[in-house]
């Protein structure tokens, strides 16, 4: 039994203190209107599945038979819940697009104008962030096409992925007692008029 607490003890000082690397692949096709993903942890992939877009919103299709529909008027509302902190560091951002038309001026051009553009965002993410490995490139391809593939990789450590957790629930649980007073302060005032 104290094997057991000593292994714990050591693997919670890892998990809490060393660095944990989470990773994010992203494909995207605009001419079908599909994107599919897969997130990773440690190298070791956690879950994927594709997103596509319908006409009341943005269906998120994590298994055969299990999807979650993002509303159009809901999607304003969620960036609020996915704020990042100082803790989580993007270690990788790496692009390729591939864009059609290789025979035509306009698929030329739009080649050139996201190799320009992500070439100086790259720039200023560069001399902001030393550290960040930044990769774009731009394929021509025969046919008309405009696909988007994206890599990520965001390091953070066990701490503060904790202090993270602690933080959105101690502020879950705020709400709600917020809720229930405004809830009580409601009824009272409903049962003495």
């Amino acid at each position: 039994m104290g094997e057991f607490f000593v292994w714990a003890s050591f693997l919670g000082t890892l998990l809490f203190f060393f660095p944990v690397f989470l990773g994010l692949d992203v494909f995207l096709d605009i001419r079908e209107n599909k994107a599919s993903f897969a997130l990773s942890a440690c190298g070791l992939r956690l879950f994927g599945g594709y997103m596509e877009v319908r006409r009341e919103g943005i269906a998120i299709h994590l298994t055969k038979h299990y999807a979650i529909l993002l509303l159009y008027e809901k999607i304003g509302d969620t960036r609020k819940y996915f704020e990042i902190t100082d803790g989580f560091q993007l270690y990788k951002l790496h692009q390729t697009v591939e864009t059609g038309g290789e025979g035509s001026a306009l698929g030329v051009l739009l080649a050139a104008i996201l190799r320009s553009s992500a070439g100086a965002a790259f720039g200023v993410l560069k001399t902001r962030y030393p550290f960040l490995s930044l990769k774009n490139g731009t394929v021509l391809a025969d046919r008309p096409c405009l696909k988007l593939t994206l890599e990520t990789l965001t390091v953070f450590n066990g701490l503060v992925l904790t202090l993270a957790i602690v933080k959105k629930s101690l502020e879950a649980i705020l709400n709600w007692i917020r809720n229930k007073k405004l809830t009580a302060s409601w009824k009272r005032q409903r049962r003495s008029s």
